[in-house]
């Protein structure tokens, strides 16, 4: 199956919604090949983005999850040109 490069950026509200994150990470945990999160505590704010090497709709599957939680916010980047695709 063909895969590409992604990353997916990813902004939390509060922290009613980190255990489910973690939880829908650790599912697609196959697919990350990185992980950044950077907590901004004075604005109340989480920053994580992801690199991951899936197919398209898994990674739209685990944007649109994420994106779907509460106080959670999340879009997917893909590279234009093919040559980053694999498969």
């Amino acid at each position: 199956m063909e895969t590409r490069i992604a990353a997916i950026s990813i902004l939390v509200e509060g922290s009613e919604s980190v255990e489910t994150i973690n939880a829908v990470l650790h599912d697609y945990a196959p697919y990350i090949l990185g992980r950044l999160g950077i907590p901004y505590r004075e604005k109340g704010v989480s920053v994580i983005c992801l690199v991951l090497d899936a197919p398209m709709d898994v990674i739209n599957a685990l944007s649109g999850k994420l994106g779907r939680l509460p106080g959670v916010s999340s879009k997917a980047v893909t590279p234009k040109s093919a040559k980053w695709k694999k498969g």
